[in-house]
């Protein structure tokens, strides 16, 4: 079971990407659904998160407001929409499934604990 992903690429500053992630092997639905990123250099990041309960949303403050999580149940497929890209948006994106915890938000859980991975698209975001 994972994740396959698409929709990275090239792109100037101030334009946008969508990202895909199509889930292969179970059904993401019963899921919560995260987006993270990896950067040259740096450690892997949490950029936002659904929960299956509510479809409730959380986003890093460096990427609020420009980007937006979003599921297809029908599909078995999530997005990220993203918009208004910077530089330091210049990252690989992984889209990653977690086992939905009674009572607990997805914001409040580790990478560690997340299920399934996709394979991870790269975002470069040059001039």
């Amino acid at each position: 079971s994972q994740f396959v992903e698409s929709g990275g690429g090239l792109v100037q500053p101030g334009g946008s990407l969508r990202l895909s992630c199509r889930a292969s092997g179970f059904t993401s639905d019963y899921y919560d659904l995260g987006w993270f990123r990896q950067a040259p250099g740096k450690e892997r990041e949490g950029a936002s998160c659904i929960n299956s309960s509510d479809n409730s949303t959380y986003y890093a403050d460096s990427v609020k407001g420009r980007f937006t999580i979003s599921r297809d149940s029908a599909k078995n497929m999530m997005y990220l929409q993203m918009s208004s890209l910077k530089p330091e948006d210049t990252a690989v994106y992984y889209c990653a499934a977690l086992t939905p915890l009674y009572g607990t938000k997805c914001s409040q859980r580790e990478m560690s604990e997340y299920d399934y991975w996709g394979q991870g698209t790269q975002v470069t975001v040059s001039s």
